[in-house]
């Protein structure tokens, strides 16, 4: 349907159609966000949390957009489902498994991730395939920390990941209602997962994981879209195969394995060159390669075709 718009505003300056009908959702969404300051469950304070040298000066987004606006399709496909459904989510006695190629396979229950390394907060740049991006104070450590701990084998080639799934605290989490098959999996190649940028993240703002953002822990991978960053981690397995990951076994033609962030390569349903950072609505940002952390990562890929792989 074409909607008509001011004559200076092409449809490519508009942020993509998945944000656009998503539109009165957010906006409706601030009023309940600045009442759930006062009156939700207040998250538990992270403390000696340093500043970390690898983020960015850029401005952060505000905490009621970031956290009330996100993909969790666990407790729903809208962007505003994630924060009212994900609210009783109950993560007691959490624990992630670390298994596979690797000498020294264990369960980690929360507690000790919290105390594997020092934690940092890190500012980095988060863009959504869909065209959107939000700039976040997220707290944790490089996943290489608990990689190490592991000991990979000389056949640890890739890094597969789980989320948390239980269809009891998760009632819209079956394939027909979302359109993806859970367990959410994902994937990086083991370099990709020992750079230092990739963060193991238990916090953002200065507080726990929100429900709706992944807690008790989740993944950031900055230079990739967002669904790359996988949330409520339970199973992290090193192994020899690029192992599958849920949107690109959904649809391959649109996710890649590897969906580093490139404004080169458009998504078949719109552009990547600008995009949308929040909370303004317009695509007017510009898209950096690699969301501007090609200087640190981009050896990652010398010699690959990056429209090839995507």
């Amino acid at each position: 349907m074409l909607i008509r718009k001011p004559g200076d505003l092409r449809y490519s300056d508009i942020t993509p159609k998945a944000v656009y009908l998503n539109r009165r959702a957010f906006l409706a969404a601030f009023p309940a966000a600045f009442a759930a300051v006062g009156s939700a469950r207040a998250a538990a304070a992270l403390g000696g949390v340093t500043k970390s040298p690898l983020s960015t000066n850029e401005p952060v987004t505000p905490r009621e957009v970031a956290t009330r606006y996100n993909n969790f399709y666990e407790f729903g496909t809208s962007k505003s489902d994630p924060a009212k459904n994900a609210q009783n989510f109950r993560t007691d006695n959490w624990t992630v498994s670390i298994e596979g190629e690797c000498a020294k396979p264990r369960k980690i229950p929360m507690a000790e991730i919290l105390k594997a390394a020092p934690l940092e907060e890190r500012i980095y740049r988060h863009r959504c395939v869909e065209g959107w991006s939000i700039v976040v104070p997220w707290i944790g450590y490089s996943l290489a920390a608990i990689l190490k701990q592991a000991e990979p084998t000389a056949k640890a080639k890739f890094v597969a990941f789980e989320s948390y799934w239980d269809t009891k605290q998760m009632p819209l989490a079956h394939a027909e209602l979302a359109g993806i098959q859970f367990p959410y999996v994902e994937g990086l190649r083991l370099d990709e997962a020992m750079h230092p940028l990739a963060l193991l993240c238990v916090g953002m703002y200065g507080e726990n994981l929100p429900p709706q953002d992944g807690a008790p822990v989740r993944l950031v991978v900055p230079w990739k879209y967002g669904f790359k960053s996988i949330k409520s981690i339970v199973k992290i397995r090193l192994v020899s195969g690029m192992p599958p990951t849920t949107w690109n076994m959904t649809n391959a033609h649109e996710y890649g394995f590897y969906s580093n962030v490139n404004p080169n390569v458009d998504h078949p349903r719109w552009s990547q060159k600008t995009e949308a950072r929040l909370p303004s609505l317009f695509k007017n940002h510009p898209t950096q390669m690699f969301n501007g952390y090609a200087e640190q990562v981009a050896s990652l890929y010398n010699g690959m075709d990056l429209k090839k792989y995507y």
